[in-house]
């Protein structure tokens, strides 16, 4: 079946959101011109909105409206404290679920030389800046996967560096879980990184 072209170009545009298919972004593009063209037309203005006024802050790297984010312009934020994070996600994640209540930094991805990610790319020199200015504490707080642990130990290593403590989060066994359905990744990472008790 042959589309219109501008349906075509709406069908093609909703696929670049994650997990959308061919027949996922046919099927949100039916709802919103059969159903919802107000919603439609909400959405495109909302995306419109946030491409022209939302941007990184400059101090943290997180989405923000403003050039400092709601958590770097905090005075109520320790100072002395930075998680670093993989994603914006990661951040409101931590905040939920934690009561952490330092600064971020916000890499927007990993090291992936195969993707010609490095270190420029994450503002790392940023952080460097910022790791110059009373932090007395790094957390590092990326994934586990191969580029995360890259990223954390050159992270960890910037931070020694400038004789700052280096911390990285638990990783391993979850709250609530059985060993038995653990994998052996995970639980080897889990009883490499045990702690006194």
């Amino acid at each position: 079946m042959s589309y219109s072209p501008r349906l075509r170009q709406l069908i093609e545009a909703l696929r670049c959101l994650p997990g959308v298919g061919p027949k996922s972004a046919q099927r949100m593009a039916f709802y919103l011109l059969e159903r919802d063209r107000t919603g439609a037309a909400h959405l495109a203005r909302s995306i419109d909105g946030a491409l022209e006024g939302v941007h990184r802050c400059r101090d943290c790297r997180m989405f923000s409206d403003q050039p400092l984010c709601e958590f770097c312009r905090s005075p109520r934020r320790d100072r002395s404290r930075i998680c670093v994070v993989e994603g914006p996600a990661d951040v409101l994640a931590v905040e939920q679920g934690t009561d952490y209540r330092g600064l971020y930094f916000v890499l927007q991805g990993h090291i992936s030389p195969i993707d010609g990610i490095g270190p420029e790319e994450l503002g790392l020199d940023r952080l460097a800046e910022r790791l110059s200015d009373g932090v007395q504490e790094v957390i590092i707080a990326t994934g586990s996967t191969v580029e995360g642990e890259a990223t954390a130990h050159y992270i960890g290593e910037m931070g020694r560096a400038r004789d700052i403590a280096v911390t990285r989060i638990a990783q391993g066994v979850p709250m609530g879980g059985e060993l038995e359905y653990v994998d052996g990744g995970t639980l080897a990472h889990a009883l490499a990184g045990r702690r006194p008790l």
